[in-house]
């Protein structure tokens, strides 16, 4: 079973500074029918002006992913931890027994564009923590960027959740085998996909069970964030 969460149908709001939707329930908006989808919370699509951004705020119990697609972010935490993430790199931040952080626009021109991702982990109290990994084989392929064991070069994410990113040319097409008992959410970050005959374009999301096989097909030059859960 397929179910596409449009693009225009996500919540959020324009302040200025930031242009946000929200895939799920956050903040000021509210959808009792979209609070997330198994372990995964949030996936908010962020437009951040330049030098705007996010002042020290405190986080507990999530694990926080930021997907930069255009631009970069400079992140700040209580840990020590102060890094650049640009296109092509997953940071990985566990709030566990606390941490505080900020995110600013690295740039004071160019405007920042980008997916952060909460992913609730598999029990509370973890220790904080911090990873930082920069992916150049995304080609043309899903490439497997995040998951509970840290594989292959992937960043690790303290639940049973895995996260395979791709960036597709027109006419390139890509395919996944779910496992029984698995759920997946597929986010459209850029372009147009087919997936199993069903259109869809940048923003929009797909709740996905019980399916068998997945291909995506490009129709324009894409990217996608694929989700592989635990049900």
């Amino acid at each position: 079973m397929i179910t596409i969460r449009k693009s225009d149908d996500r919540g959020g709001g324009n302040h200025g500074w930031l242009d946000s939707k929200f895939s799920f329930s956050f903040a000021d908006y509210h959808d009792p029918r979209h609070m997330g989808f198994g372990p995964l919370r949030v996936i908010n699509e962020d437009h951040i002006a330049p030098g705007a951004g996010f002042p020290t705020h405190p986080h507990r119990d999530m694990e926080i992913l930021t997907w930069v697609l255009d631009g970069a972010v400079a992140h700040r935490d209580s840990e020590g931890n102060q890094a650049v993430v640009r296109p092509g790199e997953l940071q990985r931040m566990s709030a566990g027994t606390g941490i505080r952080h900020s995110e600013f626009n690295a740039s004071p021109s160019d405007k920042l564009h980008l997916l952060q991702i909460w992913i609730q982990p598999e029990r509370r109290g973890l220790p904080p923590g911090y990873e930082q990994t920069a992916f150049t084989d995304l080609d043309g392929k899903l490439r497997l960027v995040g998951a509970r064991d840290g594989r292959d070069g992937a960043v690790t994410i303290h639940q049973d959740a895995e996260l395979w990113a791709a960036r597709l040319a027109a006419g390139q097409q890509a395919a996944f085998t779910p496992k029984t008992s698995r759920v997946q959410w597929l986010q459209i970050a850029r372009g147009e996909v087919d997936l199993n005959g069903q259109h869809l374009t940048a923003g929009d999301g797909a709740a996905i069970s019980e399916e068998t096989a997945l291909t995506f097909h490009a129709e324009t030059p894409a990217e996608l964030l694929l989700f592989d859960m635990g049900a």
